[in-house]
């Protein structure tokens, strides 16, 4: 099962999703800490091992257990036409049983933000959630001033849903979050019951 996980391979007009790989080390590494500033105003804080080539060797490992084991799908995003390092998209905490849901984190670097490409992965994963996976709900959650993230989500498919407060640790601190929320075949308001 691993086997055919690990090539797997999601692909839009303009970029194609896969796990990583070891190899991808120093393109990621570089894209990050190019990215730095734009990025830490919306993410956990970096440990001092984030750009450790050890670090990113656990996170390949990581990858390649959840997705296995269908908990996660951490996926890095590449731009077709040129294999050009995006930045990553990552279904996360996949619950099976009545729930059947996961929750979405994205991060693109800098030079290529406010171009489409994150909005093209968030469909593509979205669509593999529902059409491969089977989940009926693919939830995401973004600072409330973080105009980008709430932009693509809602231009991706995700309706507004609510606040979560003290939601996540963003840059060092408990930070309130605004919820969204994809369901499949957007059945809202509907229920299965007669």
């Amino acid at each position: 099962m691993l086997s055919r996980r690990r090539k797997l391979r999601l692909e839009t007009e303009r970029t194609m999703l896969r796990l990583p790989v070891h190899s991808d080390f120093r393109t990621w590494a570089a894209l990050r800490v190019d990215s730095q500033a734009f990025l830490t105003p919306w993410e956990p804080s970096w440990s001092p091992e984030h750009l450790s080539r050890k670090s990113f060797a656990n996170r390949v490992y990581w990858a390649a257990r959840a997705s296995a084991g269908g908990t996660a799908l951490p996926l890095f995003l590449f731009r077709r036409e040129d294999e050009q390092l995006l930045g990553a998209i990552t279904l996360d905490n996949i619950r099976r049983g009545p729930a059947q849901a996961g929750t979405l984190g994205y991060w693109v670097g800098a030079p290529f933000a406010r171009q489409g490409y994150m909005r093209e992965a968030i469909r593509a994963v979205v669509h593999h959630a529902f059409s491969m996976l089977e989940l009926s709900r693919v939830e995401a959650a973004c600072l409330p001033e973080n105009v980008a993230s709430r932009g693509v989500l809602e231009k991706s498919g995700f309706k507004y849903e609510g606040v979560a407060q003290s939601y996540l640790q963003i840059n060092g601190r408990w930070r309130t979050h605004v919820l969204y929320a994809n369901l499949r075949g957007d059945r809202r308001g509907r229920t299965d019951i007669g």
